[in-house]
């Protein structure tokens, strides 16, 4: 990462810095980015976490100068380009969930015992695809799988005709 620019190196220029321009600047560009990451982070809830926080540049409130500034968007640079890699990663686990549920469809002997979760897919709630034979052992014996697919959440309590 490049060193923050200093006030003395424009000195010998003969260029003068407009600090109020740049710290509107960088403010703007760190708010467009905190606005990204928190896109991002909604768009990641539930299916993965993504690293969303950054280190406080100081201890106590202050007003931080052009170097500090600069140092907090490029660590939400970071932090973005994480959480990117993060989502790309998740999207393609559950592409091969997809890619296996379809072939398990397709052959389910091929995929004994196989199960694969809603989670997995990137789905809410409960379930899961499972491959298992037909009719228990005998199903087993003979070579009749099938996929079946759970009807999801367990119920949170007993039943009201239990109780009856």
């Amino acid at each position: 990462m490049p060193a923050p620019i200093e006030r003395e190196e424009f000195a010998g220029l003969g260029i003068e810095v407009d600090e109020r321009q740049a710290r509107l600047e960088l403010r703007r560009q760190i708010g467009r980015l905190e606005a990204e990451l928190a896109s991002l982070f909604g768009e990641a809830f539930g299916h993965t976490q993504i690293p969303h926080q950054i280190e406080a540049v100081a201890t106590t409130p202050r007003v931080l100068d052009l170097g500090e500034l600069e140092a907090v968007r490029d660590r939400l640079a970071e932090r973005i380009a994480e959480a990117n890699e993060g989502i790309a990663s998740r999207s393609e686990v559950e592409a091969e969930s997809r890619e296996l549920v379809e072939q398990m469809l397709a052959a389910p002997q091929d995929f004994k015992w196989v199960r694969v979760s809603r989670q997995d897919l990137g789905l809410k709630g409960c379930g899961h695809w499972h491959s298992r034979p037909r009719l228990g052992p005998i199903g087993m014996l003979m070579g009749w799988w099938r996929v079946k697919v759970s009807s999801g959440c367990p119920l949170a309590g007993r039943l009201a005709a239990v109780d009856d």
